[in-house]
């Protein structure tokens, strides 16, 4: 329901859904309309268990985000296969100063990914 309604909010700038337990089924609707939020610069999804699919799911659109400067990404569980998903899509986000992925048991092969 929530994910419905930020598609309508194009000036949003800061979304704070931290400890809310979205999963990846939360992040797969997220992700259908975070793109609509041209001028989202803070992005704290940490804690929500989104797992290594939610990553995969957010790192579709994420790049359109350009101007996220913030995203806190502690917390969820992506693993390698998440950083993977994610370190794809970084490069794209050419204002992001700010990122938290600690807490994600990425280990070396998900480091390497994300170095590139």
């Amino acid at each position: 329901m929530l994910a419905g309604m930020l598609g309508g909010c194009k000036v949003l700038a800061h979304l704070d859904l931290r400890g809310n337990d979205i999963g990846a089924g939360g992040a797969g609707s997220l992700a259908e309309v975070l793109g609509e939020c041209k001028a989202l610069a803070h992005l704290d999804l940490c804690g929500n268990g989104i797992g290594g699919e939610g990553a995969g799911s957010l790192s579709g659109v994420l790049g359109e985000c350009k101007a996220l400067t913030h995203l806190d990404f502690s917390g969820n569980g992506v693993g390698a296969k998440g950083a993977e998903s994610l370190s794809g899509v970084l490069g794209e986000c050419k204002a992001l100063t700010h990122l938290d992925l600690s807490g994600n048991c990425i280990g070396s092969g998900g480091t390497r990914s994300l170095a590139g």
